[in-house]
């Protein structure tokens, strides 16, 4: 099935539905030129073989509206009044980077929406690495100064393998990266006000509301992790590792950022084999 689009309340929702089977909700994460289906299109035949699939564009991005506010708060309750309107009551919820951050928060504060969780970089705080790190200066570097060179320079600190960030990729990115919505979007999430501001608020004693929502999340959780991510440094991983009750840690080696395309087989194998646990 190719994309949809639903109204909720007068803003649209852009999403990708595939197989079926009980429901799976994949949330991508945030930067230059992501959509629902750039991030994951390459793990919809192994999910929807098992699972009905959606694959959803998050506020601002692809081919949703954007939503004024704090970015992870309002896009967590987007993803919400998206479950809504389709009468997604219940859902396994897969979440790249700032996606697994959203739905994080959604199981914490619905956890009777989400029967399992996997995320993918991003849910956590970072221990030791400083920050910001390598990832988003660059990302900051794009939001002022947009160019096919700065988008490739931020591509390749996503991923261990140099040799995925081809040229295709780049520009097939930088395409969407400069679409006016997703640029504007890009420049409210890390503009170096924005940057300087999540700085210093992690700094002060307010940085353990960051983090004190995990304890909250009461469903089985894995947590997937590229050993070698240089956006979200694997410090990050340790504290929801500890907070969650029943949660899981997986390491990636040889893997940045996107371990669900740079490690494709074995992510699949592990979150598969999470999701599927106590089937009879």
């Amino acid at each position: 099935m190719g994309g949809k689009s639903i109204d909720i309340d007068g803003r649209k929702a852009g999403y990708h539905v595939f197989g079926s089977g009980p429901p799976l909700l994949l949330l991508h994460g945030s930067g230059p030129g992501v959509t629902g289906m750039e991030n994951f299109a390459g793990n919809i035949e192994c999910f929807s073989d098992h699972f009905t699939t959606y694959v959803l564009d998050l506020p601002g991005y692809g081919a949703s509206d954007p939503v004024a506010g704090q970015p992870d708060i309002v896009a967590a309750h987007a993803v919400v009044e998206f479950m809504d309107a389709i009468g997604l009551e219940l859902a396994a919820l897969v979440g790249n980077s700032f996606g697994g951050i959203l739905a994080g928060r959604i199981a914490a504060d619905h956890p009777d929406r989400v029967s399992r969780l996997v995320t993918i970089g991003g849910l956590g705080f970072s221990l030791h690495a400083p920050f910001p790190n390598e990832g988003l200066v660059l990302l900051t570097e794009f939001a002022e100064d947009p160019t096919r060179d700065r988008l490739e320079q931020w591509l390749r600190s996503m991923v261990y393998d140099q040799s995925i960030v081809t040229d295709e990729l780049i520009d097939r990115r930088f395409a969407q990266a400069m679409e006016p919505k997703t640029l504007a979007t890009t420049r409210v999430m890390y503009s170096r006000e924005a940057l300087n501001g999540l700085a210093g608020f992690l700094e002060g004693p307010a940085a353990l509301d960051s983090i004190s929502f995990v304890s909250r999340i009461e469903c089985p959780t894995l947590i997937c992790w590229g050993r070698d991510d240089r956006v979200t440094m694997l410090d990050r991983s340790f504290l929801p590792m500890r907070l969650i009750p029943q949660c899981e840690l997986h390491i990636f080696p040889q893997c940045g950022h996107w371990a669900m395309i740079e490690q494709k087989a074995k992510f699949e194998s592990v979150v598969l084999s999470f999701l599927r646990r106590g089937e009879g």
